[in-house]
C-alpha cells in the first residue's frame, strides 16, 4: 500500500479528491443511499412502499427523509384523503443531479483503484 501511495503524484491526488468531493454527504449513509437509489428508479413512491421495501422503521425512514428534504434532495407531498393522507416521496431535480454526481464519483473511484 505504501508503495502505491508513494507513486501517486499531486495531479492524480487532486483528481481523486474531486471524485471524493462528489460523494454527497446527505446521500452517503446506507439508508439514504438506498432511499435515493430506489427513488431514482421510480417517479414517486409512498412512505409505506419505501418503509416496507427497504425494511426501515417509520421513525428511521422519517428521520432520513427529513434530512434528505432539508438538503433539497427529495420532495414530500401529502396526497389522497385529507383525513388520512398518503405521503408521496420523489427525488427533486437537485436530488437527481446530486445522485448522478454521486454515481460519477463512485465510478471514478472504483475504476481508479481496481
Amino acid at each position: 500500500m505504501a508503495d502505491k501511495l508513494g507513486k501517486l503524484n499531486q495531479t492524480k491526488l487532486a483528481v481523486d479528491r474531486e471524485a471524493f468531493d462528489k460523494l454527497e454527504p446527505a446521500i452517503h449513509t446506507k439508508a439514504r443511499l438506498a432511499i435515493v437509489s430506489v427513488l431514482a428508479a421510480n417517479e414517486s413512491l409512498s412512505f409505506t412502499e419505501l418503509r416496507d421495501g427497504l425494511r426501515l422503521t417509520d421513525g428511521n425512514l422519517a428521520a432520513h427523509l427529513r434530512a434528505l428534504e432539508q438538503a433539497g434532495l427529495v420532495r414530500l407531498r401529502k396526497i389522497g384523503n385529507p383525513n388520512k393522507p398518503t405521503t408521496a416521496v420523489s427525488l427533486s431535480a437537485a436530488g437527481r443531479s446530486a445522485f448522478a454526481r454521486y454515481l460519477e464519483g463512485l465510478e471514478h473511484i472504483v475504476k481508479r483503484y481496481r
